[in-house]
């Protein structure tokens, strides 16, 4: 595949995770397994800058998610259950059992955070430790929502109106899309390697992918919730240790309080705000880098 060559030493694989539905990734290293899942409107090309250093103490497996890259991107269901987070995380689950991995640490940013936090919820006894990069529950997210994080989250309300209006607009120039969402962030674009732009632009103009990403925001904003509501409501809490990390220039710094909402739904969290805004892995690298290790091996 294309990002090969921001990841030396690792190697492409495709797995069948349900009828019609394969997912792809990369995998290098060796060591515990490690699985990494990108955010919006990103790849798992996002953790080149981490990859190499997780690799040589890790098995890292890190997917594309279902709607992006190059994974499958289905139609979206009527409820848009297919992209639930729900599905996604069983996707994720069997990426890593198929590879031999019954249990497994996650690093997690964005989007693939919240599908990361699903896979703890519904699947705990596979998810050792997890480190979470710069979201708050999406329950609380939306039940928190002001004027100040719409403004600033406008694609949230965006990608999740009704088809095909969203899909339309982005694939009349999907890398315009890429510079545009991801260079108003604090960064801007030169945080980037241009090589992972040049990906991403790739992988949104692939057939399918615009749906896939707006389908994976419709079912955030509405099968997802029912889901996190039910945990809310049965008690259901994370055991397992957490990490979370967030960017202090972003967004989710200044409308919320990470650490606040994640112990309400988790036992053992810790964490702090990054010298950095919303893209973690590619802005601190050596940062995360610091924070990440010692948990993982802890």
């Amino acid at each position: 595949m294309p990002s090969t060559a921001l990841f030396p030493g690792f190697h492409p694989q495709h797995v069948n995770v349900a009828p019609g539905i394969e997912i792809h990734a990369i995998v290098g290293g060796s060591g515990p397994p490690l699985l990494l899942l990108h955010g919006h409107p990103q790849t798992h090309a996002i953790w080149h800058r981490v990859a190499p250093r997780l690799a040589q103490q890790f098995t890292v497996v890190a997917c594309d998610l279902r709607g992006y890259g190059d994974s499958s991107k289905p139609p979206g269901d009527p409820d848009h259950g297919n992209y639930s987070k729900r599905s996604m995380a069983l996707d994720a689950l069997a990426v890593m059992r198929a590879l031999g991995f019954d249990t497994f640490s996650v690093l997690a940013h964005d989007r693939g955070a919240r599908v990361a936090h699903r896979l703890a919820s519904d699947h705990p006894q596979h998810v050792s430790r997890m480190a979470l990069l710069d979201i708050a529950p999406t329950l609380a997210m939306y039940a928190q929502t002001g004027e100040a994080f719409a403004r600033a989250y406008w694609h949230w309300f965006f990608l999740i109106q009704p088809a095909p209006l969203p899909e339309r607009l982005i694939e009349a120039d999907p890398a315009a899309y890429v510079r545009d969402v991801m260079g108003r962030r604090s960064g801007g674009l030169d945080v980037f390697d241009p090589r992972a732009l040049a990906e991403y632009a790739r992988c949104l103009a692939l057939p399918g992918a615009a749906h896939g990403l707006c389908e994976d925001y419709r079912a955030a904003a509405g099968i997802d919730l029912e889901h996190d509501r039910a945990d809310r409501d049965r008690g259901l809490r994370l055991a397992m240790p957490l990490l979370v990390l967030w960017g202090k220039q972003g967004v989710v710094h200044r409308c919320f309080d990470p650490l606040k909402e994640w112990r309400a739904v988790a036992d053992a969290v810790t964490g702090e705000a990054l010298p950095c805004g919303h893209y973690i892995a590619e802005e601190a690298p050596d940062a995360l880098l610091d924070h990440v290790l010692p948990f993982l091996t802890a």
